[in-house]
C-alpha cells in the first residue's frame, strides 16, 4: 500500500472532517467537534509527520499514532451516528473512509516492523 495514496485518502477525509465539524457547530454542537475535529485530522498530520520520521522507529510510532487518531475518530462518528447528528447516508462514508484508512494504517506499521527487524 503506497505512501501517496494513504496520504491522499487521509487528507480527503479530513477535508471531510472540517466540513462535518462545520455543520457541527452550525448545530451548536461544539464539544463533540472539537474532538473528532482534533482526532480526524491528527490521522493525516501523523501520516504526513512519518514522511521526515528521524529512523526507522519515529516512523512506526507516528504511525501508530495515526492510527490510534482513525480508532478515536471512528468512536466519535459512532457516536455522533447514535445520537442523530449524523444519519446513515453522512456516517456510512465517514466510517468506510475511516475503516480504510485503520486498515491501511494496520497494514503499513506491520510492514515498517517487519522491515525493521530485517535490519
Amino acid at each position: 500500500m503506497g505512501e501517496n495514496k494513504l496520504a491522499d485518502l487521509s487528507m480527503s477525509f479530513s477535508v471531510q472532517i472540517i466540513a462535518l465539524v462545520k455543520e457541527l457547530k452550525a448545530k451548536h454542537e461544539t464539544v463533540i467537534a472539537n474532538q473528532i475535529g482534533r482526532s480526524g485530522t491528527s490521522i493525516g498530520a501523523n501520516i504526513y509527520e512519518a514522511k521526515y520520521a528521524q529512523g526507522k522507529r519515529d516512523f512506526i510510532s507516528k504511525l501508530e499514532i495515526a492510527l490510534k487518531e482513525a480508532s478515536e475518530t471512528g468512536y466519535w462518528l459512532e457516536l455522533l451516528h447514535r445520537t442523530g447528528y449524523l444519519d446513515d447516508a453522512a456516517y456510512q462514508p465517514l466510517q468506510t473512509q475511516c475503516a480504510t484508512l485503520r486498515v491501511m494504517l494496520v497494514a503499513s506499521c506491520r510492514t515498517a516492523k517487519q522491515n525493521d527487524n530485517d535490519d
